[in-house]
């Protein structure tokens, strides 16, 4: 059964929410001792330094340079932030990774034993309510991030060629999957600190979450990573941001995205003047929607003379037929609610592509079937 806590769930995972979208400088010595003490839980010595880095990136090239594969990352145009990672960690000896002693093995011990106590039945329902709640927004920063510290060859140009581009990027993910997560092990740890699991082995590594991004324990010394300077994101927890980076690190490594949606640096400020006719002619998909959200569905359906494919009196069924890719289906309907100035508000509601009837539609935003969709008001 769950165990009480000090707290309610609810104020954990808030706590921890924080810490995984928290920006600003690591508290250095805070994360310090959080690590000495991980070490510690597993019966090491503390190492004898402490890199930091301002970026996981950064911190992944670093791994992968102590990994003996700086050649590689330099013949791929990465030869700049191999001498920096060479300069960071100062020639000194840094032992092998201690990463199973420190993290994977504590950590799958109280995850085993959590579960064993909870039972099959409760232990669905203890995630769902702690790091379940976190769990994908996390997740889908994480994953962004690894792609992008993969990607770091291909940004960086130069004469590589395509094999050597692919090795750089396996190189780089699989170092990235060598680092304890720091703050982004926020969803376990609200977890283990619900069910008060967060005294004993794992103290270290929350102490750690609480002060830092990622990092990479050695024998003998450990990177450690800043964390973002910046973090931007929609209501839903997208990274979103249309006027730069959504995420960025104190050493310019970044990510541009517009709800959730990876776009270019320069995507946004190249759409000055943007027509329907441009929008039209993309052949990336993915760019195509950012395009037709910034220019506004009901303006490109107005400009490209798109016909309405059923009307009732819910509202307005429109469809686009887009090259490439899946329709946009979109229901029109008008506010019945009128503004201060008495008018009443048209909106275009985005619904699935297979949507047959405005009604369907609408009845798809309030999340019921057609046939149950009776209002006596529409609002």
């Amino acid at each position: 059964m769950l165990t009480a806590t000090a707290r309610e769930a609810h104020y954990v995972v808030g706590d921890w929410q924080a810490a995984a979208f928290g920006t600003g400088p690591a508290d250095r010595d805070r994360a310090e001792a959080g690590v000495a003490a991980a070490y510690a839980a597993a019966g090491l010595d503390a190492p004898e330094r402490y890199v930091w880095v301002p970026s996981p990136a950064r911190g992944a090239v670093a791994a992968a340079v102590l990994a003996g594969h700086g050649d590689v990352l330099a013949a791929a145009g990465l030869g700049e932030l191999v001498d920096q990672a060479r300069a960071d960690l100062g020639g000194v000896p840094a032992g092998t990774s201690v990463l199973a002693a420190v993290r994977t093995r504590p950590w799958e011990a109280e995850r085993a034993a959590a579960c064993s106590e909870q039972g099959p039945e409760q232990w669905p329902q203890v995630w769902a309510e702690t790091g379940g709640l976190l769990w994908n927004q996390v997740q889908a920063l994480v994953t962004r991030v690894r792609a992008a510290i993969g990607d770091l060859g291909a940004r960086a140009g130069g004469d590589a060629t395509d094999a050597q581009a692919e090795a750089t990027a396996s190189l780089l993910r699989g170092a990235t999957l060598d680092a304890v997560l720091g703050q982004h092990d926020a969803p376990w740890l609200a977890l283990f600190e619900t069910l008060g699991r967060l005294d004993g082995p794992l103290a270290g590594l929350a102490e750690a979450a609480r002060a830092t991004g990622w990092w990479w324990p050695y024998e003998r010394l450990v990177i450690l990573s800043e964390r973002p300077a910046e973090l931007h994101r929609d209501e839903p927890g997208r990274l979103h941001r249309g006027d730069g980076p959504a995420l960025a690190y104190p050493d310019g490594f970044a990510l541009h995205a517009w709800r959730g949606m990876p776009i270019p640096p320069d995507f946004v400020d190249s759409l000055t003047g943007l027509t329907a006719d441009r929008i039209s002619s993309e052949e990336n998909a993915e760019l195509r929607r950012v395009m037709l959200e910034i220019f506004g569905y009901d303006r490109y359906l107005a400009e490209t003379g798109a016909r309405p494919i059923h009307r009732d009196e819910t509202g307005v069924l429109w469809t686009i037929d887009l090259p490439g890719d899946e329709p946009v289906v979109m229901v029109e309907v008008v506010n019945s609610t009128p503004e201060p100035d008495g008018t009443h508000r048209t909106y275009y509601l985005r619904v699935p592509p297979g949507t047959r009837t405005a009604r369907a539609g609408v009845a798809w935003t309030f999340g019921v079937d057609e046939a149950d969709y009776h209002p006596e008001k529409q609002t």
